[in-house]
């Protein structure tokens, strides 16, 4: 019976199969910064805490395997004055054959992103922590959100460019 599949699916057009696979993680960069301690110590801690996110992809091999960087930066002020300044830069390698376009697009910007993040949440909390400074519990991110107003955005800035005018910087 199995011999009889394994004839029935050899004989039927080959499909490109689609695979996301995750190879490694690692962390690609690490920064802290407390440009102002410790005087710092001294205030009472209510931070203005500003939270950048970012990501990259980039195809390294002709398997199919990428490697998408996550860059998330959390500076946190007490009035004017920087407190600290933390970067995380969390990467992976990820094998993805079978998926290409728009879709592909999609699984860079979103599945390995929500792969990375629990991950560079607890270095930059780590790395907070170990500065003196209070854990940053940094909320979960949608990233299919992002993703889709990142999108939504590029479609209403081709659509707004005169004819004939290149959009590309």
């Amino acid at each position: 019976m199995a011999d009889e599949q394994a004839q029935a699916a050899g004989s039927a057009p080959e499909q490109a199969q689609q695979q996301f696979a995750l190879q490694r993680i690692y962390t690609k960069d690490l920064s802290f910064e407390s440009p102002a301690s410790p005087g710092v110590f001294r205030k009472q801690w209510q931070p203005k805490v500003n939270v950048d996110l970012n990501t990259k992809s980039d195809r390294f091999d002709d398997q199919g395997n990428f490697e998408v960087v996550l860059t998330i930066t959390v500076t946190a002020k007490l009035d004017e004055e920087t407190a600290f300044l933390a970067e995380v830069q969390q990467a992976g390698i990820f094998m993805i054959t079978g998926i290409e376009g728009d879709n592909l697009r999609r699984v860079l910007a979103t599945a390995a992103p929500n792969i990375l993040f629990p991950y560079a949440r607890e270095n930059l909390d780590s790395l907070c922590v170990k500065g003196g400074f209070p854990p940053i519990m940094l909320a979960p991110v949608n990233f299919d959100g992002l993703y889709q107003q990142a999108l939504a955005k590029s479609q209403e800035e081709a659509a707004a460019a005169p004819a004939g005018q290149d959009t590309s910087h």
